[in-house]
């Protein structure tokens, strides 16, 4: 399900009046995708399409917009009442890039087809555009107000602009549609247009039939666009085919039609679609028909979507350490900026030395780095040089002082010396305007040298990520305090806390929250209010006391659980108020390793340095451990004498563990009977820092 925009592009951070796509694959859903612009939109349905029919499966994809205009408007533009003869007059006409389109100027020249003011209106620009109203003003134009299908006091498709700018939507969705449907010719059939034996269905569909239940899951939070398209998704995936037939059952050849009219409630039961699940005596079962997602498709997951939501700042060279580059830096000048010598010697032209040995007259004076020779060096002669000094003009070979006899106003050294030896060309490092560090960049004590070398004083780095930290649970006290009966100290803030200021990040430390929904609640709100991303750690499964999936749920924005890791099965992604949420089980060792694996490489997109892959080492195994197939496992592990030890106890309560531990050794998902000497990989704790 596609929930269209006619706009431009609505920028990095997901966010509503945008295009949103929801999608239901063999019975499962997957999280919302935000895409900011059409272009995106396009690539992403088709790759979407390409994926579905190289694996054979049928797909359906609905559109929240009209697919033809009222009866009698395709003759009038085009001469033929044939819907896809508008599609490709749109086409012809539209121009359409991510900042910009000329969809109200295109309204204006279909006006000028019709008589009266043309059935179009609302010019939504700052300019006036000749034949397009600002203002419903129109007369005489002869077309019917709207089509069948759309009920009274709904918007009308001639409208460009403006809430409910439904004319734009289409003006602008129909090229897409059209380049799709010629770019998977034969494959595509446009309902109720063609007949539906083809391997993808495009359909137009409005996510007002279920609008109730959009409201419902709109009050606990998040975009109403995302409940939109992943709810409308659910509902197709979930209807009946009797039902499913008779809804497509409609002729409407130049008009089109709203697949589902007249079955609201079918589609809203469908999007609410409560299923009991069947007995499990186990507290990590999944729901009926829902696999583990394995750790690679989750980190996949992450990497597709997330992306920089941190602005820029300029900054002095001295306070870069550390920073995210935000731009390319160019060099000012050449380094070294003009030939120089790398060795203390003697400098002369190559092409003044005969054959066999040597003897060249010194003339007086010397160069040394800073102090430049004021004249030439005359060809045959040679001159006293020392490390880092300029080359003087007739001088593009060194020797070094050591090959040198040096007696009254001369010099003699053996055969052999290289054209250039001993010397450095101008810009042989970097070149005056070439682009020495790339946007994305964490920078190091090196990379500021490197800057200062070529004339770079100011950097354009992007705003340090802040990340809320909070832990949930009525079991908590804080270190230092008296805890009650059956409380625990808080072991994750502390920790999480000093992980993130490791990674470079901004902590804002939002506490401990109670098992209480509606305090939780206000903390999520506050913590996508005052930061770019959200850590919370316990109430991630789907226990009673479980708040924070609960609430992702019910906001319709968990993306996924239930990572197939080990520690750490009861994982929470999603979003709040369009802020990332990465809820952390409860247990530290969890939480730590969650942290690493799923947060760190996440929080390194989001802070604008790109995707973070920690780096591993083979290393021999000094333990013996049998694995059972089906998770990927993480111990907490160390090295010694060449070799990894892990640590005595695999159990997640041990926390003690992690402040034993170096790293981790990771187990992949595959059944395995590791002995000492077998080759494991190890990943140091200092891998996941600063990249």
């Amino acid at each position: 399900m596609v929930d269209w925009s006619g706009g431009n592009d609505t920028g990095p951070r997901p966010r509503r009046d945008a295009i949103w796509l929801g999608l239901v694959r063999q019975g499962r859903e997957e999280p919302p995708r935000y895409l900011r612009n059409r272009a995106l939109a396009q690539e992403a349905i088709a790759e979407l399409i390409e994926t579905e029919r190289c694996a054979g499966r049928r797909l359906m994809v609905g559109f929240d917009f009209p697919f033809g205009f009222p009866a009698g408007f395709a003759e009038g533009l085009t001469g033929r009442a044939d819907p896809f003869a508008v599609w490709d007059w749109f086409e012809d006409r539209i121009s359409d890039d991510p900042s910009a389109n000329n969809r109200f100027d295109v309204a204006a020249m279909a006006n000028g087809l019709f008589p009266g003011t043309g059935p179009f209106w609302f010019n939504g620009l700052r300019r006036d555009i000749a034949g397009l109203e600002r203002r419903d003003t129109r007369a005489g134009h002869g077309q019917r107000e709207r089509r069948a299908a759309d009920a009274p006091g709904t918007f009308t498709c001639w409208q460009m602009g403006g809430a409910g700018a439904v004319g734009g939507q289409v003006l602008t969705g129909l090229p897409v549609l059209n380049r799709l449907r010629r770019r998977f010719a034969g494959d595509v059939a446009v309902w109720p247009f063609e007949d539906l034996a083809r391997p993808v269905a495009f359909v137009e569909i409005w996510p007002g039939l279920i609008n109730e239940v959009v409201k419902q899951a709109e009050a606990a939070g998040g975009v109403r666009d995302a409940h939109q398209v992943r709810l409308m998704a659910r509902a197709l995936a979930r209807l009946p085919e009797t039902d499913l037939a008779a809804m497509l059952a409609i002729d409407a050849p130049e008009e089109g039609w709203i697949m589902g009219l007249g079955h609201e409630e079918k589609f809203s039961r469908a999007a609410e679609g409560l299923k009991p699940p069947p007995l499990r005596d186990d507290c990590f079962a999944l729901p009926g028909g829902v696999d583990w997602t394995p750790a690679d498709q989750a980190l996949a997951l992450l990497r597709a979507r997330l992306h920089r939501v941190v602005g820029q700042e300029p900054v002095d060279l001295a306070s870069g350490l550390g920073r995210v580059l935000g731009a390319p830096v160019t060099a000012r000048r050449a380094n070294p900026p003009h030939p120089n010598t790398a060795v203390d010697g003697y400098g002369f032209a190559y092409a003044s030395l005969g054959e066999g040995d040597q003897t060249l007259p010194l003339i007086a004076g010397r160069v040394a780095a800073g102090v430049p020779y004021a004249g030439d060096v005359p060809f045959g002669s040679a001159i006293r040089v020392l490390t880092g000094a300029a080359l003087p003009s007739g001088v593009d070979t060194v020797i070094l002082q050591e090959d040198v006899s040096v007696g009254r106003g001369e010099i003699a050294f053996r055969a052999g010396i290289k054209p250039g030896a001993n010397t450095r060309r101008a810009g042989e490092d970097v070149g005056e305007g070439e682009t020495i560090l790339a946007p994305g960049r964490v920078l190091t004590p090196a990379d500021l040298a490197l800057c200062a070398a070529v004339g770079v004083a100011r950097l354009e780095v992007c705003l340090r990520l802040r990340v809320a930290i909070i832990s949930t649970g009525d079991e908590l006290a804080e270190a230092g305090e008296t805890p009650r009966e059956g409380q625990i100290f808080d072991a994750n803030r502390p920790m999480l806390s000093a992980l993130v200021r490791d990674f470079g990040y901004e902590v804002v430390d939002l506490g401990k929250v109670a098992d209480d929904r509606e305090t939780l609640r206000r903390a999520l709100d506050r913590g996508a209010a005052e930061a770019d991303v959200i850590l919370t750690s316990g109430g991630a499964s789907a226990g009673d006391e479980d708040h924070v999936s609960a609430l992702l749920n019910d906001a319709g924005a968990m993306a996924e659980w239930r990572i197939a890791i080990k520690p750490g099965r009861p994982l929470a992604l999603g979003l709040w108020r369009e802020t990332p949420v990465f809820g952390l089980p409860g247990n530290p060792v969890a939480a730590l390793v969650c942290a690493l694996i799923f947060a760190r490489p996440a929080m390194a997109s989001l802070s604008g340095a790109g995707w973070f892959e920690p780096q591993g080492f083979d290393v021999q195994a000094n333990f013996e451990k049998r694995k059972k197939p089906g998770r990927r496992e993480y111990l907490r592990a160390r090295m010694r004498e060449g070799r990894a030890e892990v640590f005595k106890s695999e159990g997640s309560g041990r926390i003690s563990g992690l402040s034993w531990a170096e790293g981790l050794v990771e187990l992949p998902e595959a059944g395995a009977e590791i002995k000492p000497g077998d080759s494991v990989r190890y990943i140091p704790f200092a891998s996941f820092l600063r990249g």
